[in-house]
């Protein structure tokens, strides 16, 4: 028999992984709105964020500097000789495509923290309105209740309104102003 009053079944009860699954849907939204080049270069980053990239470029490196100091050594033309102007130039190519593509991937993760943020702000300027009605309800509620003392409650009036967000934003600005 199912228990109709847990939390699972309660139809506005608070549920965590509802809340995991709402964040996951907006990170496969972000994942599924990439392009194929998008993918790839997602991919390409995170290869070359991978630690052991480093360790395996280092070793190219090496292999190659080694392989044409041995090929002047036994007395052939090696195809790199010192200083290594084609290994300068790969080095500054890989450089200049590392950077484009993390550039380009953090620029789609910053897309997807905007979203989040963007959510996050929406949600609590909603919880702020919602909070504010249950003010003006149970303010309304002590007043309609004949066993209970009317008085007037100011702080109560206050948080029964929902907030200001021009005045808080204005006030936030006003504050790093006076803190640069």
């Amino acid at each position: 028999m199912i228990d109709s009053m847990s939390p699972k079944h309660q139809p506005h009860a608070l549920d965590a992984t509802g809340v995991a699954h709402t964040t996951a849907q907006l990170r496969a939204k972000h994942r599924l709105e990439a392009s194929l080049l998008q993918q790839a270069v997602d991919h390409l980053t995170t290869i070359i964020g991978w630690p052991g990239f480093v360790a395996l470029l280092s070793l190219a490196i090496f292999v190659w500097i080694a392989a044409n100091l041995a090929t002047a050594w036994i007395g052939l033309s090696p195809v790199d000789p010192p200083p290594f102007v084609w290994l300068q130039a790969m080095a500054a190519i890989g450089g200049l495509m590392m950077v484009a593509l993390i550039l380009t991937t953090q620029r789609r993760k910053d897309q997807l923290a905007e979203h989040r943020a963007e959510l996050i702000l929406e949600l609590s300027i909603s919880n702020d309105q919602k909070i504010a009605k249950i003010i003006e309800l149970l303010e309304e509620s002590r007043r309609d209740n004949p066993a209970i003392t009317n008085r007037v409650d100011d702080q109560a009036m206050a948080m029964s309104a929902p907030s200001d967000t021009d005045a808080v934003l204005e006030a936030i600005k006003e504050l790093r102003d006076d803190l640069s």
